[in-house]
């Protein structure tokens, strides 16, 4: 039997969008608190309220971006969202104060929030239900990519070039991100609108309840990710390892991306339980390595297996979220996922950073690993527990009707 096309036009356009989308997100990540420290002479704590005042507007925004999506369908929320996003990169070039970069970051995380859960839920309806994991592995490659290379590109720009070329560099991503955005054409297959005619803000329209517990264990497995993200390339220079710090996110990318063909199809033939298992454990493994590193082949290999394990369950994550949600709400289960995996990455860079002061970082990232394993108890009860109790219930019941 011949499989369904997973290399569509659609496919590749948003799944391009999603790249320019975070690269953006990563160039201003890495450069703006720096920025806002040496040209606007603002204090850590202000400079921290960079990234967090994004990250809230994001979360706050998903919700909202999934609700309105059942209502006017996913062209007009993606057009909307990514001028939203284009435009508040466009401020950047004039205020001269943090009060200023503090509002436009506001907006730019409310066009963020809206453009990804929008992007999230049309490669939902792009791709084949019958290849959903393979295709979800593909796409959240993208997000990856951008991951390493944005960091990159952001530092080169403002050393060498400086602020402005940043922002110019940032201008011309997110217009990139709008142009193979609204080079997605609406399939017959995808979501159609279903007006509503008495609505309201309740949980229940806001948030997907089916998708809740995954992204419980998503936004608690984030809280490890966000100790990477914040802190990795400091403790490569605590153990003298800075030379090579880059290098980290390389590494993840390179084995995440040679998994990638493998991993996704395995998750569509065999289920999340033989994926999600092994990948947590090799999560786990990775951190407790780099908590041990005291060289660069331990530094590196952590890299590769927090790639193949991390790396892996995200997209994962993500893929049930979407599965165990009906097809009209696949944008709210979008939202809500990334709504809670946000607050957990918010959450993590606030609290693991207390504890950084308190404790050094190889210490951190060894209880990190026992976190994991904790992560791996919550996954069974939230999702594989549950998911056996359903489908026993729904045997017992096609049985009683056979009778």
């Amino acid at each position: 039997m011949k499989k369904p096309k997973l290399w569509t036009k659609n496919f590749i356009s948003i799944s391009f969008s999603n790249l320019f989308l975070f690269l953006s997100f990563y160039i201003l990540l890495v450069t703006l608190p720096s920025y806002a420290l040496d040209e606007l002479h603002s204090s850590s704590s202000m400079a921290g309220l960079m990234t967090t005042i994004f990250l809230l507007s994001a979360i706050i925004s998903r919700p909202l971006a999934g609700q309105w999506l059942e209502r006017a369908g996913n062209k007009k929320v993606l057009l909307a969202a990514l001028i939203i996003f284009a435009a508040a990169s466009l401020l950047y070039f004039f205020p001269s104060s943090m009060v200023g970069f503090l509002v436009i970051r506001l907006l730019h995380g409310i066009g963020f929030g809206m453009a990804t859960t929008v992007v999230g839920t049309i490669v939902a309806d792009i791709i084949p239900a019958s290849r959903r994991g393979e295709g979800m592995g593909y796409f959240v490659m993208s997000t990856n990519l951008a991951m390493v290379i944005g960091p990159f590109i952001g530092l080169l720009a403002i050393h060498q070039w400086g602020a402005k070329t940043l922002f110019i560099i940032s201008v011309i991503v997110s217009i990139c991100a709008l142009i193979t955005g609204l080079s997605v054409k609406q399939d017959k297959t995808e979501t159609t609108v279903q007006p509503k005619a008495h609505s309201s803000f309740s949980f229940s329209n806001l948030f997907e309840t089916s998708a809740v517990p995954i992204s419980i264990v998503g936004g608690f497995m984030a809280i490890v990710y966000s100790a990477l993200l914040s802190f990795v390339s400091i403790y490569a220079s605590e153990i003298h390892l800075e030379s090579i710090a880059s290098m980290f996110f390389v590494v993840y990318a390179i084995l995440l991306l040679a998994s990638r063909p493998f991993t996704g199809k395995w998750l569509d033939l065999y289920g999340p339980n033989v994926i999600s298992f092994p990948c947590i454990a090799l999560f786990a493994i990775g951190m407790f390595i780099l908590s041990q590193s005291n060289g660069a082949v331990t530094f590196l290999l952590s890299a590769g297996l927090i790639g193949l394990g991390w790396g892996t369950l995200f997209p994962t994550f993500q893929t049930i979220a979407i599965q165990d949600a009906e097809p009209r709400k696949r944008g709210v289960a979008t939202a809500t996922f990334l709504s809670i995996y946000d607050t957990g990455i918010a959450l993590g860079s606030f609290v693991v950073g207390i504890i950084a002061a308190k404790v050094d970082y190889g210490t951190l990232y060894f209880f990190c690993s026992f976190y994991i394993l904790i992560g791996l108890v919550l996954f069974y009860f939230l999702h594989t527990k549950k998911s056996a109790s359903a489908k026993g219930a729904a045997q017992h019941q096609a049985k009683a009707q056979e009778i």
